[in-house]
Order: structure tokens, then sequence, then C-alpha cells
């Protein structure tokens, strides 16, 4: 189980974030959950290959279909996905677990009400801190409560 201060640890220094299932609908969770996070400093990278396709951008950033493909123009830019936040079902994050190996995240989290112990076992393995079941935003919050985040400026690269 994961303690406030190590969440706080991750929300301190994972500031990129893939947001893998970012939908463009403002009334779904993926998409305020992010643009609370953006709203705080973080740079939010979205993936969605629908949306990819028809070329939109979401919260103002460009979507990609994959992470591997956004970490790929990311890199030229000379930023790096630390963390891989999940709105998918369970069944589908062990390809995403594999990618964010692949990219070299730091980090993976699964929203509330995903679980996959072999995909967090595939990414713990690698040395990515995994969290699941739980939402960044309401850690973030509750992170800053306990006076975590003061002081820190944001930092994409």
């Amino acid at each position: 189980m994961e303690t406030i201060e190590r969440l706080g640890q991750i929300l301190a220094r994972d500031r990129v974030i893939a947001v893998v299932g970012l939908s463009p609908r403002p009334e779904r969770p993926s998409y305020t959950t992010s643009r609370y996070m953006q709203q705080h400093g973080y740079r939010i990278v979205p993936i969605n290959p629908q949306a990819a396709d028809s070329g939109e951008k979401i919260l103002g950033e460009t979507v990609y279909a994959s992470l591997t493909e956004a970490a790929d123009a990311l890199r030229a830019e000379g930023i790096r996905i630390q963390m891989v936040d999940c709105f998918r079902r369970s069944g589908d994050i062990p390809p995403i677990a594999d990618e964010a190996v692949a990219i070299g995240a730091t980090s993976l989290w699964m929203q509330l009400g995903i679980e996959n112990d072999d995909a967090a076992a595939v990414a713990l393995a690698s040395g990515l801190d995994v969290v699941m079941d739980r939402c960044v935003a309401i850690e973030h919050q509750r992170w800053l409560m306990q006076g975590g985040g003061l002081g820190k400026p944001a930092n994409h690269r």
C-alpha cells in the first residue's frame, strides 16, 4: 500500500504525465483530472488514438496515438514522459505497462477502479513506481493539504 509520503515523492518528481485514454469531452473524469493537474503545473500529454487521427488538441496539447509516438515527439523538445496515467480498463493495462517501460517512464499510475497485478509486476521489475486504484488529482490534493509541493517549481524536462 502506498503512503501519502511515497505518493508525494512521485507527484513531486513526475511532472510530465502521459494520460492514456484522455477524453476530449470536458465532462469525463479523464478530462477533469488532467485539467486539474495541468492547472497545478504538470505537463499533460494526451494519448487517444481516435482524437489523434482527427488532429484535435485536448487541453491545448497535441494528442498522440501511442506512448511511443508521444515519447519520440517530446524527445525532440528535450522532454521525457515521466508518469503514465491510465484511464483504461484493467484488462487493457499490460500493453500500456510494456510501453511505459519501453519509453523509460518512471511511474505507472492506474486510476480509481483500475488494477492489474501482472502489469504492475512488469513495471515494478523494470524499476517503475506503480500506483493502482487511486486518482492522481485526489492524491495531489491530499499531498498539498499536508504541505507538499510548496515552493517546488514546475519542471517539464
